[in-house]
């Protein structure tokens, strides 16, 4: 009996530590999207632009003598540049961005989503490239990283290490205010019911497991500020705007005359906005501004130009499709806009933008990043570049010299 007891007891002290031991080993299994990403110059069979199905959603900045900086995400799939195999792609134009070479690959492990990029000259002439990670497609936390160079100048840069600096996605540019604060919109998705999507093969992913890589990160979602009072060095979050319909956040603020903050936001009902009078800490009750299909669920664009005047650059089809890209312009701090200045009328979407010290605006945005989309359309693949200036805008059309329109930064296929 006592022989039996003690086969019994080393039985069940076998299965627990080995239960114990899988456990152990399990949680001590890197966490993949907080894993530094691949930041090289050598692209591979994988990333090459002849092996890419589509791309888009660009970003631009203009160094101080006048080298463009470009970057976007590509992907394997020709539906689009959401898929867990996506990668940011850095090119640059000496020739004010009539030729591009792509300089820099940034690639996360396996499992990871590596995408929107955001390019940003800081006030002390650094270039940042900002980009979010996050394991599948969506994971719940995302995460904003950076590198950045002292010299956007030179052809070829040095970069820092890659850096985590908050959870969540940013793809519009900071905004330095005039009391030296950086404030960078940083979106943890709310009201998104595509939110976790990780889906891999379960023997494909072992040992990790879909619900490993899930995250629930709950009153930390919303549209967060974050600020820096070191430029750069640290970052905290320090407010919060929740509207109901903002799926995905793609929020930006603009700093008033009277030294308010002004936030916009992409919503479902068209495009909403907040206002901080205490440096983005606090955020009144928000509403709607531009109510209608027309302006709803898309990116713009929206930034100070050396004038005073504000330009937002957005997409203006009354049927409410992504097309008809238009900039406009405000000399009332966003109170009334002009009647539109239309950089391309076919599908094109996801703005970004910088102006010049001599007052050439630069706007980039894709248009049919796919090569072959869900409905079976054939597609381009392509970034393209707009090239005016602020009396373009106040005439509605191209008057001043030099300026361009439909440029090509990349494409994959030929066509329209």
């Amino acid at each position: 009996m006592k022989t039996t007891l003690y086969i019994l007891t080393f039985c069940v002290i076998s299965v627990a530590s080995e239960f114990s031991e899988g456990d152990d080993k399990l949680a001590a299994l890197p966490d993949l999207a907080l894993k530094p990403p691949r930041i090289t110059a050598e692209f591979d069979p994988d990333t090459v632009k002849s092996t890419r199905g589509a791309q888009g959603v660009p970003a631009i900045e203009r160094a101080a003598n006048g080298r463009l900086w470009a970057a976007w995400y590509a992907g394997p799939s020709p539906r689009g540049v959401e898929s867990s195999g996506s990668y940011v792609v850095l090119a640059t134009s000496g020739d004010d961005g009539v030729t591009w070479s792509e300089q820099l690959l940034v690639r996360a492990r396996r499992f990871v989503h590596t995408y929107d990029p955001c390019l940003w000259i800081d006030p002390r002439g650094r270039l940042w490239i900002f980009w979010a990670q996050s394991a599948g497609v969506q994971d719940g936390r995302m995460g904003v990283w950076a590198i950045v160079m002292e010299n956007p100048s030179a052809v070829e840069p040095k970069w820092t290490e890659p850096r985590r600096i908050a959870n969540g996605v940013m793809l519009n540019k900071p905004t330095a205010l005039k009391n030296g604060d950086w404030l960078l919109c940083i979106g943890l998705w709310r009201d998104n019911t595509n939110v976790p999507n990780v889906k891999f093969d379960p023997e494909d992913l072992a040992p990790y497991t879909a619900e490993m890589l899930t995250h629930d990160l709950g009153e930390e979602r919303g549209s967060n500020v974050y600020r820096s009072t070191d430029e750069g060095a640290s970052f905290e979050r320090i407010g919060q705007v929740r509207i109901p319909g903002t799926r995905v956040d793609e929020h930006m603020i603009v700093e008033r005359r009277d030294g308010s903050l002004w936030m916009l936001l992409r919503n479902t009902g068209g495009m909403a906005q907040s206002v901080s009078t205490d440096g983005g800490r606090t955020w009144k009750e928000s509403s709607i501004c531009l109510q209608g299909r027309t302006f709803a669920n898309k990116r713009f664009f929206v930034r100070r130009l050396r004038s005073g005047g504000l330009l937002m650059v957005r997409n203006n089809a009354p049927d409410g499709k992504r097309s008809h890209l238009t900039a406009f312009l405000s000399d009332d701090d966003g109170a009334t806009w002009s009647t539109g200045f239309l950089l391309d009328e076919r599908e094109s979407s996801y703005p970004d933008g910088v102006q010049a010290e001599d007052g050439t605006i630069y706007i980039i945005y894709d248009h049919q990043r796919y090569t072959l989309n869900r409905n079976g359309k054939v597609g381009v693949g392509s970034v393209q570049l707009a090239v005016f200036r602020e009396n373009d805008i106040r005439a509605g059309k191209s008057v001043s010299d030099g300026a361009r329109l439909k440029v090509d930064v990349t494409r994959l296929r030929k066509g329209l």
